[in-house]
């Protein structure tokens, strides 16, 4: 926790971002507490409701392959009318030959039932349906990824608004007190204790003061826009945050471990090369002997280009089997080429280790540096205090001018700003470590709210045989 400065501005505006754990309504999903905004977060962000139908969208992908293990059933029917002549010749019995024609209409019909069913086919469907899996749980990672960028937006996005608010309230309590100081200054001018300079000076710090402000209040209402983006609703009366601390590694070493082992875009990027290399076995397939076998049954009535026949019927079941031996050379060059992916994804499941074991230590350093700074802010803030008394009754008896008294008034609100920053990336700071380790999400954090499981709508859709109704999912 940290500790709050014991000058009532200072402590007006650490209250903003910062309270005991004690005093956030913790299980109610409000967005006037972090926790309450991070629920509406992960309940409403249309990006990650994109990101969970995408993983819906790829639970398919199982299915679609182990189609591959099923039979193809067709029925198909003809029917029509039809206007036959046909003239032919026939021996006669005389020795010579006679032309006979027959004509006629009929109105044939066929129905008829054709089942395929696939033997072997290189192992390509096993392959197909082990990349497809692969690709389930690579996209479930990716989806935890989301989750846990749209929580850190919405945490950063709750404590910038905290903060930008506070530093407005300073600024403008900033400008109060350079009023007051420019009307003592005019009325010291007139009894002509002070110059028409000291007058100016007063005059400027007040200009300046004034655009501190204008420039506070943007950044404020950019602050409200971003979190109502993240979070899906306007901002109310904000509580205060408090870091995660408790949720992190507590060295460095372990974190990075941490990071490597459990971070989602890690098992993206393994999955990734499962993907890859079930590709290669799929392609190296078409290259083996294929063996299937169909059976069908027809009917016919009044045969299709002839009269004579009413009724036909006919069965047969038939294997077929097809060995490969040259198609081109293109089976070659996809073996090759998804070799080639496989390097690939191998590699860069590389580059995010590094690019992971980067973040944590980064994200350590910050925090650390955070911690640190809120002291360093806080000390400097009472040592600005102490500046400015001095300062004032120096002037007040001649031994100091009234740019003195300004240029100390100015030192305390960059003091008193810099606590507000300091206290802001602080809380930022643990969340983004908790990121960094793979640690940011609803469950570990104890948000009260459904979480939402893709295995849900994987165990709906993966032996379905038919249907189109998408399920709940949920």
């Amino acid at each position: 926790m940290v500790r709050l400065c014991r000058k009532s501005v200072v402590a007006a505006a650490a209250a903003t971002l910062l309270a005991s754990a004690s005093s956030l309504a913790i299980g109610v999903a409000r967005a006037d507490t972090l926790d309450g905004a991070l629920i509406l977060a992960y309940q409403n962000n249309p990006s990650l409701n994109a990101q969970r139908a995408g993983t819906r969208a790829t639970d398919e992908n199982v299915p679609q392959a182990l189609a591959g293990y099923r039979p193809k059933v067709t029925i198909t029917a003809t029917g029509g009318e039809q206007s036959l002549s046909t003239t032919t010749k026939v021996p006669s019995t005389t020795g010579g030959s006679a032309w006979t024609t027959s004509s006629g209409y009929n109105s044939p019909f066929a129905v008829g039932l054709t089942m395929t069913q696939t033997l072997f086919n290189g192992f390509q469907t096993a392959n197909r349906t082990r990349q497809a899996e692969a690709q389930v749980f690579a996209s479930r990672a990716t989806l935890a990824s989301t989750v846990q960028l749209i929580l850190l937006n919405a945490a950063t996005a709750y404590m910038n608004l905290l903060r930008d608010e506070a530093i407005l309230d300073l600024q403008r309590r900033n400008v109060e007190v350079l009023q007051e100081q420019l009307r003592q200054t005019r009325d010291r001018f007139n009894v002509g204790e002070v110059t028409r300079t000291d007058v100016a000076q007063a005059e400027s710090s007040l200009a300046s003061g004034r655009s501190q402000v204008l420039t506070a209040e943007s950044n404020y209402a950019s602050s409200q826009a971003t979190y109502r983006q993240v979070i899906g609703v306007n901002p109310g009366k904000l509580a205060p945050g408090t870091p995660v601390d408790r949720f992190s590694p507590k060295t460095l070493p372990a974190a990075v471990a941490l990071g490597i082992g459990t971070n989602p875009s890690v098992a993206a990027a393994q999955y990734n090369v499962d993907v890859a290399m079930r590709q290669v076995k799929v392609a190296e397939g078409a290259l083996l002997p294929n063996l299937s076998v169909q059976g069908s049954v027809n009917k016919s009535f009044l045969g299709v280009g002839v009269l004579s026949t009413m009724e036909s019927y006919n069965a047969s079941l038939l294997g077929t089997l097809t060995i490969p031996v040259y198609q081109g050379g293109s089976e070659y060059s996809l073996i090759r080429q998804a070799k080639e992916t496989l390097g690939q994804t191998r590699l860069n499941l590389d580059v995010t280790r590094d690019t992971v074991r980067q973040n944590v230590v980064q994200a350590w350093g910050q925090l650390e540096a955070a911690k640190a700074n809120i002291e360093a802010t806080q000390a400097s803030v009472q040592a600005a205090e102490i500046a400015l008394n001095g300062v004032r009754e120096e002037a007040r008896v001649g031994q100091r001018t009234t740019f003195d008294v300004l240029t100390a008034q100015q030192t305390l609100v960059n003091a008193r700003v810099s606590v507000v920053t300091a206290q802001h990336d602080r809380v930022v700071a643990s969340y983004s470590l908790l990121a960094a380790v793979g640690r940011l999400s609803p469950e570990v954090l104890g948000l009260r709210v459904p979480v939402y499981r893709p295995q849900v709508h994987y165990e709906q859709v993966r032996d379905a045989w038919a249907g189109t109704r998408n399920p709940d999912g949920r």
